[in-house]
């Protein structure tokens, strides 16, 4: 059973994203995630100014007569959230813990989804595939993602990013927008986020915290890295270990982000220390321009 104080957050998000997917992202999430464009419905007699590269030869050829093609234009998209709820997303300095965050983001992601009657589906994982939740459509099932997301309480530790990339490719058969959330402490996966990103339109969501980055001079603490286990003490009231901390986080950070843009990946910049709100705006915004330049 759900603790009630789950449940009651839960509650929380599923009104919050529901409003911020009906008031705020309705139209920007339409004008961004077009549909696939035209697919073949039926064939209809020809008639005189069709386009005679819409007429089906194999048809007309049974049939001793000209036949067309006719294509209806095809709007539903199916989106997919591969969320990452490894050990090292249960943490959180600010307001709330990184997989809190990235429970919501899913959830408001889902809500956009399916204000535009788009289907949406949910892969949770962590070195393993935790669970699925197969894309389909309608208030109930976005709870659901909203439910799981947060609550799920996951078998694994670690991150496997890849592993996540190549089940997707086994259960979704089409090209599809995926919005992978992760902190993205893994490594080795840029040909996994490459191939995928050819497949399908791949939205990397980075979830951080602001002590992902500095640490505060409070004096030895004892650190555990969250996925391996190991434990290590830092003196943070020694300047030279909280700036080595520092460059070495920014490091890893900027290297992650230009392994991203190297592969076409746009990137949602998201810290526990700020509303989320504006982060999705601005990639919307993004989006929007570069659909305009392109025609």
């Amino acid at each position: 059973m759900i603790p009630v104080e789950i449940l009651k957050k839960i509650k929380r998000i599923n009104i919050t994203t529901t409003r911020l997917a009906t008031n705020v992202f309705a139209g920007e999430y339409k004008s961004v995630f077009k549909g696939r464009g035209l697919e073949f419905d039926e064939v209809r007699d020809y008639n005189v100014g069709d386009e005679i590269r819409f007429i089906d030869w194999n048809v007309t050829a049974r049939a001793g007569k000209p036949f067309i093609k006719k294509f209806v234009e095809e709007r539903e998209l199916t989106i997919m959230i591969l969320l990452d709820v490894s050990r090292s997303s249960y943490f959180g300095s600010v307001n709330n813990l990184k997989r809190e965050l990235a429970a919501e983001v899913a959830s408001v992601l889902a809500a956009s989804a399916s204000k535009n009657n788009d289907r949406v589906g949910l892969v949770i994982f962590t070195d393993r595939i935790e669970k699925l939740i197969s894309p389909r459509k309608g208030r109930h099932h976005t709870l659901r993602i909203a439910r799981e997301a947060l609550y799920y309480k996951p078998e694994g530790r670690r991150t496997d990013i890849p592993l996540a990339l190549q089940y997707l490719d086994r259960i979704v058969t089409r090209s599809a927008i995926v919005f992978l959330i992760s902190d993205f402490y893994a490594s080795d996966i840029k040909k996994s986020i490459s191939i995928a990103n050819k497949r399908h339109d791949l939205v990397a969501v980075k979830i951080t915290d602001p002590r992902d980055i500095d640490l505060p001079n409070i004096g030895i603490v004892a650190l555990n890295d969250a996925e391996s286990g190991k434990r290590y003490s830092v003196d943070t009231s020694n300047a030279s270990a909280r700036q080595r901390y520092n460059s070495n986080a920014l490091a890893r950070q900027d290297q992650t982000d230009k392994m991203l843009r190297s592969t076409g990946v746009d990137i949602i910049d998201i810290n526990t220390s700020a509303p989320y709100t504006q982060s999705l705006i601005n990639f919307f915004k993004t989006r929007k321009i570069r659909r305009r330049l392109r025609g």
